[in-house]
């Protein structure tokens, strides 16, 4: 079609030691599961993930931990597109127990000002680069899977709550 402009959707890596599915247990009928599965896939709002969540109730029961998990893996996926952030890679460190949480962004629409809000929020908690990728790694302590995606889109809501890392681009 000539003079519509079709907006490209932003895909978004999310690399995280969780556990994230749906058990057996819970859904025993695979074309329940995949249908399940794709319907979390396509929720693109905060209202999409809701109906979601209360269909699943409604037919399987409350939501196992693995479950949720997956819901809380969608919900960050649509964070990051409204925050420019293309990735969130987990990196585990053995000898101290920390995790390092690596944020990647949109270079084309990365507001390298974020870091100053970020900082006085966070201080020696992250740490950033500007370069041709801009990352900000924010350093944890031994969390649990619940409290790291609780941190996650507390950072992702800092990120873009005020719209500081939105470029006007």
């Amino acid at each position: 079609m000539k003079g519509i402009k079709v907006k490209e959707e932003q895909d978004v890596q999310i690399d995280l030691d969780i556990t994230s599915y749906i058990p057996d247990t819970y859904i025993e009928d695979s074309s329940q599961k995949i249908d399940i599965y794709q319907k979390i896939a396509l929720c693109r709002t905060e209202e999409d993930i809701a109906n979601v969540i209360d269909e699943i109730i409604d037919r399987f029961g409350n939501l196992p931990d693995e479950l949720n998990n997956l819901i809380e893996v969608a919900r960050i996926k649509n964070m990051c597109k409204k925050a420019n952030v293309l990735k969130i890679s987990e990196k585990k460190n053995r000898v101290t127990g920390s995790q390092n949480v690596v944020f990647y962004f949109d270079k084309d629409k990365f507001d390298p000002n974020i870091i100053t809000t970020l900082l006085k929020k966070y201080g020696t908690k992250i740490k950033f680069s500007t370069g041709i990728e801009p990352y900000i790694t924010l350093l944890l302590k031994n969390v649990t899977e619940k409290e790291l995606l609780e941190e996650i889109k507390q950072f992702l809501n800092e990120t873009n709550g005020d719209g500081a890392v939105l470029s006007q681009k």
